[in-house]
C-alpha cells in the first residue's frame, strides 16, 4: 500500500474521531443546560450541572442515561402553554422541570398604570376560566381599603354568578380531561351546558368571557328581564346532566384504570406546598374559604363541602362533580331569597351615577366626568382578600398611596401554587399517567403566568 493511501485513511480516521468528540461535547453541554432549567439560585444551577455531568459519565461507563424530552409548551394536554422538561427511564418519569412564563403579559405591573376602576378589565384576564373570582377578590380588596359597604343584594348577585362560573369552569375541566384520556364524548356533553351558561353571562354582563360584571361597590347591573327564569331552568336541569356525565365515566373501567391511584400525594405534603381547592380536599382536608372564612354572605347559605379520601385523580373527578351539584343548590337559594334594594353602593365619589341622571343633573355629569377621566382616590393602606375559586384560593393584595392608581396589585393564583405539586406527584410514575395528573390539577396558565 502506498504512503498516499495510508495518509488518506489516517486523515479520515482522525476526522471521524474529532467529529465523535464534538458530538460528545455538544451532548454534555445540552445535558448541563437542561439540568439547570429553572434553577432558583447559582448554587442550584451548579448542583444540577454536576448532576448532568455525572449522568454523562455514567453513560460513558455503560449505564443507561435518562431520555430527556420536552412535553409542551405547544401540547394539547398541558392545559395551556406549559413546558415540562421530562426525564424518562423508558416509560417511567424520573423527574420533571416545569417551565412557565410563555403566557406572561405583565398584568400586575400594568395595573399600576391604570386607575382602580380600569384595572378590573386587566384582572379578568388572569385566570380566564374564572374571571368572576379574579374580580371578586380584587373588588373586595379595594372596598376594604375604601371601607365601602356593599348592599346585600349586590353580595347575593356576586355569589349567584360566581357559583355559575364555578360550574362552567368545572365543565371545561371535565370535558378536556375526558378528551385527553380518550373519552371524547364527554366534551360534547359538557360544552352543551357550558354554552347555555355563557349565554346567561352574556345576558347579564354583555360578555361571554373576561366578564367585568363585578364592580367596586357591587355589580355593573341588576338581573335583566327573563334572566331569573332561564337561570332557574338551567340549575333545575343541571343535576340530571351531571348524572349523564357520571354515566359516561364514573363506572367506566378505562376511566377508573386511568385515574384511580394516579397523582397521589399525602395531605401533609399538599399543605406544605400550599395547595388549595379540590386538589387538597380530595386528600381529605376540609378547607373551603366559603366555610372557613365566609365572604359576600356565604354564611347565609346551606351547602356541603365535598371531601375525598384517597387524594388521587379519581377522587378529584368525583369531588368536582359534587361541587357542581352544590353550586346549583346555592344558586337556587340566591334566587329564592334575593334581597331587595340596589345592586351597587350609593357613593358618588366611587360609583358612576345612573345614566338617566346625566341629562338632568349637572352634579351627576361632573361626577361621571371625574370618575371616567381621573378615577376615584383610595386611602393609603394595604388589603388582602381571597375567594374560593374552582381551583382553590384566589387572593388579591392591593397597596394604595391615596391616589387614583394602585401602587401594587398582586394576585395569589391557585393554579400557580398548585402547579408545584406536579413534580413530586409525577416522579417514578408512568408518562401516560402524567397527562391524567396535569388534568386533575386543572391549572390555567393565564393565572400561572399573569
Amino acid at each position: 500500500m502506498s504512503t498516499d493511501h495510508v495518509d488518506i485513511f489516517t486523515a479520515e480516521a482522525r476526522e471521524a474521531r474529532e467529529a465523535a468528540e464534538r458530538e460528545g461535547r455538544e451532548l454534555a453541554e445540552t445535558e448541563r443546560v437542561v439540568a439547570g432549567v429553572e434553577a432558583g439560585t447559582p448554587t442550584e444551577a451548579l448542583e444540577r450541572t454536576r448532576e448532568g455531568e455525572a449522568r454523562s459519565a455514567a453513560a460513558g461507563a455503560g449505564e443507561r442515561a435518562p431520555m430527556i424530552i420536552n412535553l409542551g409548551p405547544q401540547h394539547p394536554s398541558t392545559h395551556g402553554v406549559l413546558r415540562l422538561v421530562t426525564e424518562l427511564d423508558g416509560e417511567v418519569v424520573q423527574d420533571i422541570h416545569p417551565v412557565i412564563g410563555y403566557l406572561h403579559t405583565g398584568i400586575e405591573k400594568q395595573c399600576e398604570n391604570k386607575t382602580f376602576w380600569q384595572a378590573i378589565t386587566l384582572v379578568t384576564r388572569m385566570d380566564y376560566l374564572s374571571p368572576f373570582f379574579n374580580t371578586h377578590a380584587y373588588t373586595m380588596a379595594v372596598e376594604k381599603l375604601l371601607q365601602l359597604e356593599v348592599p346585600e343584594r349586590a353580595k347575593w348577585l356576586r355569589v349567584m354568578i360566581a357559583e355559575l362560573n364555578r360550574i362552567t369552569s368545572h365543565l371545561v375541566w371535565l370535558g378536556t380531561s375526558g378528551l385527553e384520556l380518550g373519552a371524547m364524548s364527554v366534551l360534547f356533553y359538557t360544552y352543551r351546558e357550558r354554552d347555555r351558561a355563557l349565554d346567561l353571562f352574556e345576558m347579564i354582563s354583555g360578555e361571554r368571557m373576561n366578564n367585568r360584571f363585578f364592580q367596586v361597590g357591587g355589580t355593573a347591573a341588576d338581573m335583566p328581564a327573563g334572566f331569573e327564569g332561564l337561570l332557574r331552568r338551567f340549575i333545575d336541569e343541571m343535576p340530571s346532566r351531571v348524572d349523564e356525565y357520571e354515566g359516561l365515566l364514573t363506572e367506566n373501567p378505562i376511566w377508573i384504570e386511568r385515574t384511580r391511584g394516579v397523582g397521589v400525594l399525602p395531605a401533609e405534603q399538599l399543605i406544605d406546598l400550599g395547595v388549595t381547592g379540590p386538589a387538597l380536599r380530595a386528600a381529605g382536608v376540609d378547607l373551603d374559604l366559603r366555610k372557613a372564612a365566609p365572604y359576600s354572605g356565604y354564611e347565609h347559605f346551606e351547602f356541603s363541602v365535598p371531601i375525598g379520601n384517597n387524594g388521587d385523580a379519581y377522587d378529584r373527578y368525583l369531588l368536582r362533580l359534587r361541587e357542581m351539584r352544590e353550586s346549583c343548590r346555592i344558586i337556587a337559594q340566591c334566587l329564592d331569597g334575593m334581597p331587595e334594594g340596589s345592586h351597587i353602593a350609593d357613593d358618588r365619589k366611587v360609583v358612576l351615577p345612573p345614566r338617566g341622571e346625566l341629562a338632568t343633573s349637572m352634579e351627576a355629569l361632573i361626577h361621571h366626568f371625574k370618575l371616567v377621566t381621573e378615577g376615584f382616590h383610595v386611602p393609603a393602606g394595604e388589603a388582602y382578600c381571597a375567594t374560593e375559586s374552582p381551583r382553590g384560593e384566589i387572593g388579591c393584595y392591593v397597596v394604595a398611596d391615596g391616589g387614583p392608581k394602585p401602587v401594587r396589585v398582586h394576585m395569589r393564583d391557585a393554579s400557580f401554587v398548585n402547579l408545584q405539586a406536579l413534580r413530586p406527584m409525577a416522579q417514578n410514575q408512568y408518562l401516560a399517567d402524567l397527562i391524567a395528573m396535569i388534568g386533575s390539577l386543572d391549572n390555567v396558565m393565564g393565572g400561572v403566568d399573569r
